[in-house]
């Protein structure tokens, strides 16, 4: 009987030699890798927060009041089985969807506008920097008395935090855009809708989806304080409800909801981002 012995199979191109016999190790799949790393911070988080609430540790941070990891889980098995719960999730999505989108249409017209007219920059953008400073959770009395229903007034919140994020990158990203295209572009006959639409536009799409990726976040921010302070639907007014009956694993797993549905709602957008973007060399490997 052979023994396996240590193998090299040069590469035609001089990649590194392959190994066989009893060392040779295993190809894990570059999705399995990745899930691997994604997963490994967030156990190790877990069990940091097992160890210090289970032995309760008061140091500089106090442990002994904050609830176990098993006592969130039991909460939120508790919560999935009720109708409650979705319904709340489904409102606050609703409401960051409708805020979002109206921001995002609403932003990427205004900032190619000042970007490609020194008029509409004059017009529009001092009411832009005098507006932006303001916190959106701020305009929460004001969103009551102008709006008929909470439903409107929390939506408002929710496009106003997400419009300044992606007004702000899309002149930006307008403006950094190489002149010498434009002029190519008119050597060569295009008209202003071409140059506007076929050069400018997806020219500025990189900044605008990095705008889009910041303003998700902002919007979560400020739908969940909205829902806090006037909602009567929503993960926030519930995360807010149960602090208010010291129910303090379910007000962990609202926020650990909270945290799901931003980083599930964020990759949706870096998503549509590869897609838009697949002329982008890092987006097409």
């Amino acid at each position: 009987m052979e023994t396996p012995t240590l193998q090299t199979i040069p590469d035609a191109v001089g990649a590194p030699a392959r190994v066989s016999g009893w060392f040779a190790m295993p190809r894990v799949p570059r999705r399995v890798r990745s899930t691997a790393l994604t997963l490994l911070p967030l156990l190790a988080l877990a069990l940091l927060w097992q160890l210090l609430t289970a032995n309760h540790v008061v140091l500089w941070l106090r442990f002994d009041k904050v609830p176990t990891p098993v006592e969130v889980f039991d909460s939120l098995r508790a919560q999935a089985g009720s109708a409650d719960y979705y319904r709340n999730i489904a409102s606050s999505t609703r409401r960051i969807l409708v805020g979002f989108g109206l921001a995002t249409v609403t932003g990427v017209l205004v900032g190619m506008a000042i970007g490609r007219s020194r008029i509409a920059a004059l017009l529009i953008r001092p009411i832009i920097e005098v507006t932006r400073p303001i916190p959106a959770i701020a305009l929460v009395p004001l969103a009551i008395l102008l709006f008929p229903t909470g439903e409107q007034g929390i939506v408002f919140i929710t496009f106003f935090a997400a419009f300044f994020p992606v007004a702000v990158s899309t002149i930006h990203a307008v403006h950094a855009l190489p002149r010498v295209w434009e002029e190519a572009a008119r050597t060569l006959g295009a008209s202003r809708f071409d140059i506007l639409f076929r050069i400018v536009l997806p020219g500025a799409l990189p900044g605008i989806f990095s705008g889009l990726s910041v303003a998700m976040g902002v919007a979560w921010i400020c739908v969940i304080s909205a829902e806090m302070i006037s909602g009567q639907f929503g993960i926030g007014y519930a995360t807010w409800q149960s602090y208010g009956l010291l129910d303090y694993p379910a007000v962990v797993v609202g926020m650990l909801t909270i945290g799901a549905l931003g980083w599930a709602t964020s990759a949706l957008v870096e998503l549509a981002g590869r897609r838009v973007n697949r002329w982008l060399p890092r987006a097409a490997r």
